[in-house]
Formats: C-alpha cells, structure tokens, sequence
C-alpha cells in the first residue's frame, strides 16, 4: 500500500494524538506528536520565567528559542515516542493541568511556531508519517493526501481530560478543566498566527459519541480509499 501524509487536526482533548498512534501502529507509519512539541517549549517558558498565568515574555522567549531543543525518542513499552527536552524525559510533566493552561499563550508566538513547523515539516517530508496538531493540514502540510478534522462537544472533552487527570493522581476538578477547554477553544482559534481552522479538504470527525474502535475502523476505511485512489 502506497505510505501517504495523514493530517489531524482539531480542538483541543478530542483524542487526536490516540488516534494518531493507533493509526501509526496500524500502518506501520511515523507518528509526530505536535502538541507534545507546544508542550515541551511551554514548560521550558514555565522553568525560566517567560511564562506564568499572567505573564507572557515573548521577546525573551524568542531570545532563548536556541538553547531548547526537542526529539522524541521511542519507547518500546509504549509503542511510541516520548517527548524529550534539553536530554530530559519530560513526558509526564507536559501533561499536566498547569502546561495545558499556558501551551496555547506560548503557541500565539510566531518565531515558535516558525521553529516548530520546521522541524515537523522536515519529519515528515518522506511520506508515511501520522502527525497531530492545530495547523497541520492547514500549515505544516497543506498538500496531505488525507486530513482529518476532528471535534466534540466541550463537556465531553473535558469529561475525557478529567477522568485522564484523575487517573494520573493530578488533584483537579472538573469545572478547572472545562473552563481550560473553553479557553484554549477560544485562543486556538482566534489567535493571529494559524489560527485552528478545518481546511477545506478536511473530513470531519465528531467523535462526541463513538467508541475508539469504531473512531479507528472509520478512518482506515478512509485511508484505504485515500491509497486506492492514488
């Protein structure tokens, strides 16, 4: 089978990144975790300074933008890369609440969305590679072969990121974690800088009500038909 670009983008809690590693280990594909990426550069703000709930250095973050640097590195237990930050497995530390709250500040500024979609454009330039994000199929790889938009209600999403948090032994409740939804809706798709929007060859996906299997099973069919069109 012909090894296409598969884009997924959409809001925020919608499941994208299980999607994207379920459908890497189906395919045999690279899976690029983009918002790992956000996450990574936000937490690197947050331990110097440039970031805080009601503080933004722009500037100085772009200054320092040099001394991060970002790779995944595989993990057999898992099935698929963890995020690594200066050397330093900071996998868990991006997930939690604090980061979710900040990520999508740190992702308005252009000079790190210039780093960042450079370097996934590059891991992805051979084909064959599944890659999550905002500004995927719009941005970083606007001639994707299949690009998937996906949503779902905020309740739902948050309802999904809570038992996530809770399961981790994150001390969080419920209406935090929908007011974090509704916020970062709100910044994704308002800021200047690649805002979230679905692009016009994008399939919709509302997972609101379908199960991660019947989610995966549609969007092979949907690859297949992608490659035997080819």
């Amino acid at each position: 089978m012909k090894k296409i670009t598969i884009a997924i983008d959409g809001f925020s809690s919608t499941g994208k990144s299980t999607l994207a590693k379920q459908l890497a280990q189906q395919l045999g594909y690279v899976y690029v975790d983009t918002g790992a990426m956000y996450r990574a550069v936000t937490l690197y703000a947050m331990q110097h300074g440039f970031v805080s709930p009601h503080h933004l250095d722009a500037e100085g973050l772009t200054a320092d933008l040099k001394q991060i640097t970002l790779h995944f590195v595989f993990n057999t237990e898992l099935g698929y890369g963890e995020m690594y930050l200066n050397g330093v497995n900071v996998e868990r530390e991006i997930r939690t609440l604090e980061v979710s709250s900040l990520v999508s500040k740190v992702a308005e500024i252009s000079a790190v969305r210039a780093k960042l979609v450079e370097q996934q454009q590059a891991m992805g330039k051979e084909k064959g590679v599944v890659m999550d994000g905002r500004d995927i199929g719009t941005v970083v790889f606007p001639d994707a072969a299949l690009k998937i938009y996906m949503t779902a209600s905020p309740e739902t999403r948050a309802q999904r990121r809570f038992a996530e948090l809770q399961a981790k032994g994150d001390s969080v409740t419920y209406e935090a974690v929908l007011q974090n939804v509704n916020e970062r809706d709100y910044i994704d798709t308002h800021r200047a800088d690649s805002p979230l929007v679905k692009a016009d060859d994008a399939i919709e996906l509302d997972n609101s009500n379908l199960s991660r299997e019947a989610q995966l099973q549609r969007v092979l069919e949907w690859v297949a038909a992608k490659t035997k069109s080819m």
